[in-house]
């Protein structure tokens, strides 16, 4: 079956757009590396210097940050949102039957806000100061 550029154009207006280049969307490239080899060198050696740059320029207090069954609790509106995370890090082996057990009468007894204020969208953002 051949899907004609009319058809195409149907569907995907957006993309024909940017294929096309009538689009407003565009990124700068403000450097280019001279040599390739130097630069794939550079990146398996770890070379922090090219990193440098991005690294300094925020302060991001998350770095290597895992969060815990805690952070993914005070994302919950509900305590059955909560049991629904406990018992799928318990399926996962990210929880062992004591500490889902904990948790889930520390639910029953106290709450969902027990385990802290809600966090909202771009909680993490907001915090390291990306945004």
């Amino acid at each position: 079956m051949e899907i004609g550029k009319k058809s195409i154009k149907k569907m995907f207006p957006n993309l024909i757009k940017e294929l096309e280049g009538t689009s407003e969307n565009k990124v700068q490239i403000d450097s280019v590396r001279a040599d390739a080899a130097k630069a794939e060198e550079d990146l398996k050696n770890g070379d922090e210097a090219l990193f440098a740059d991005a690294e300094n320029a925020l302060p991001d207090k998350f770095r290597h940050y895992n969060p815990t069954v805690e952070d993914f609790i005070r994302r919950c509106d509900t305590e059955a949102q909560a049991e629904e995370i406990v018992a799928y890090l318990l399926k996962r082996g990210e929880l062992t039957g004591d500490q889902a057990a904990r948790i889930k009468t520390q639910l029953k007894k106290e709450g969902v806000r027990s385990f802290g204020p809600k966090k909202e969208d771009d909680y993490y953002f907001k915090h390291s100061g990306i945004c």
